[in-house]
């Protein structure tokens, strides 16, 4: 079969890569793609976000496939759109992608639902924001209700930096028309885990878990990112939470969805903050995590391309989802300044090392191919992952592989997956 993905990062690398070994695939391609990518799948100049021109491609081609990979695109309505020209498509429609596309939306879905999730309070009018602040308790979180690349979420000590919060998000507009509306949260404290799923309206199949570092330096400081690294699976994800999270979020959001006449077919990610009271849900994702999936994917047993297509086909129930039994770490090298400001351009050496070696991977997620040569071209350029028998395993040896690759300006943390030396 002929298949197109849209996106152009790790995580649509990893998907690539994953889908590439599947013996239904004769042909791929990917929209916009990178320099990664390209080993896999033949890149075309369409934007994510260029519908039009995106099922006139797929039309052209006679794609009998298309995975989206991105948010913006989902909650946009591409899914629809390629459904419409008769292309079969995986990913959520818009009206189930408003999952991700609104928090508000998805805060109501868990208070209706009776689904475990902080406390929390919209806004649409930032003068009642700032008087629910003056009486609430501290720390607190702000967060904008649409999507902000994962940057829409302010932790407020107190009331004045709250105050500025919303005056950042609502007023100031930071994360453009995603702080028209704010979600005023109660902050949660544990341990954070992601868990991604496969849905198909009404079975949910989920995945190995994963835990991923979204602050920019070591020891969780800095400004938050699209996420630093990642590793799977985590060692707080045990059996106990797994059961009541099965029990309480995960088929009970699937269904929560369908009864609102909004079914789900694709991939929900779940994140997750294990409180003292249990488990509770932090955020939903619609699609794949970046870079949880350059951990997940790789761990992966089953052919990608025939559990895609039974979750648009409703069989989901009948594949038996397997992962490998051991452990995988990924580890994002940065453009210095991200996520503020930083230079592209500078040429990457020994990325010709990976293929070299069974169990490491480099996922290119900010990269071009220029005169011939593989350049930087984004933030977050690369994500080094690689397997062992175990977290710690795989913690060395994917430190080890960040030392194969060379570039002006490279930057990363050096404390991914430490939280597992506490185990």
């Amino acid at each position: 079969m002929k298949v197109l993905i849209v996106g152009s990062g790790g995580r649509e690398h990893a998907i690539a890569a994953s889908a590439a070994k599947s013996s239904k695939v004769e042909k791929m391609y990917c929209a916009l793609g990178n320099a990664g990518i390209e080993e896999f799948a033949e890149c075309v100049p369409i934007g994510a976000m260029e519908f039009e021109k995106l099922v006139a491609f797929a039309k052209e081609k006679s794609i009998d496939l298309c995975i989206v990979g991105m948010d913006d695109p989902l909650v946009g309505g591409l899914v629809d759109e390629m459904e419409a020209a008769g292309i079969r498509t995986f990913g959520p429609r818009k009206n189930a992608a408003i999952l991700e596309g609104s928090k508000a939306f998805s805060k109501d879905l868990m208070k209706k639902y009776h689904i475990p999730t902080a406390a929390y309070e919209n806004f649409t009018d930032p003068d009642a924001a700032i008087a629910y602040l003056e009486t609430a308790k501290f720390p607190i979180v702000l967060k904008a209700d649409g999507l902000a690349l994962g940057k829409g979420v302010l932790i407020c000590q107190n009331f004045e930096e709250a105050k500025e919060g919303v005056r950042t998000i609502m007023l100031d507009k930071k994360f453009g028309t995603a702080g028209n509306e704010m979600v005023i949260e109660e902050f949660m404290t544990g341990r954070e885990v992601s868990v991604l799923s496969f849905v198909d309206g009404k079975t949910i199949k989920t995945m190995t878990s994963a835990q991923d570092h979204k602050r920019a330096g070591d020891g969780d400081t800095g400004l938050n990112t699209g996420g630093m690294g990642t590793f799977s699976p985590s060692p707080f994800y045990t059996k106990e939470v797994e059961e009541f999270c099965s029990e309480h979020i995960y088929q009970a959001t699937v269904d929560a969805m369908a009864a609102e006449g909004r079914e789900f077919k694709g991939v929900i990610f779940f994140g997750l903050m294990l409180t003292e009271e249990g488990p509770k849900v932090l955020e939903y994702n619609a699609r794949f995590g970046d870079p949880e999936a350059q951990v997940v994917l790789p761990r992966m047993k089953n052919d990608l391309i025939e559990v895609v297509e039974a979750c648009i086909d409703g069989t989901l129930d009948q594949v038996d989802l397997q992962f490998e039994d051991n452990a995988a770490v990924c580890v994002v090298l940065a453009s210095e300044g991200y996520p503020v400001s930083y230079e592209k351009g500078f040429p990457i050496q020994g990325l010709e090392e990976f293929n070299k070696h069974e169990g490491y991977y480099c996922f290119h997620a900010g990269t071009k191919l220029q005169d011939g040569q593989i350049v930087t071209n984004g933030g977050r350029v690369l994500g080094v992952t690689a397997k062992g028998k175990d977290l710690k395993e795989a913690r060395a040896n994917a430190y080890a592989a960040t030392e194969w690759v060379q570039f002006e300006n490279k930057y990363m943390r050096h404390d991914i997956g430490k939280a597992i030396d506490e185990v």
